[in-house]
């Protein structure tokens, strides 16, 4: 289900959430689907149960999981609210298009690039 990357430069928590958002984008986690338990997921993944529980409370604070207390974590589906997210990553997106301008990507490089992508 999820996958580490040790050599990653990014946190633990960080992979897994990113792990977790990935399959609820891609609707391999459907709707109302319980998430495994901290303990686990921890015990599989061979890591702290409180990087779990960090990365399950940030996916719910961004509306990607929801928590029932005594039952588990549920994916929520894709989180329609604010478009928060939408913004963060819209952000980020600028700062690395004017960081690959500057390192002397042409627009049209870069438009390629997102058709690519987009496909």
């Amino acid at each position: 289900m999820i996958q580490l990357n040790y050599r990653d430069s990014r946190p633990i928590y960080e992979q897994v959430k990113d792990g977790f958002r990935h399959l609820i984008i891609q609707k391999v986690m459907t709707k109302d689907e319980k998430l495994p338990s901290v303990r686990e997921l921890a015990t599989s993944l061979t890591i702290n149960p409180n990087t779990i529980q960090r990365a399950y409370r940030e996916l719910e604070q961004e509306g990607y999981v929801y928590t029932i207390p005594g039952k588990g974590s549920f994916a929520a589906g894709v989180p329609e609210t604010d478009g928060r997210r939408k913004k963060e990553l819209l952000e980020s997106f600028d700062k690395t298009v004017k960081e690959l301008k500057f390192l002397g990507m042409s627009p049209e490089e870069l438009m390629e690039r997102i058709r690519n992508v987009s496909k």
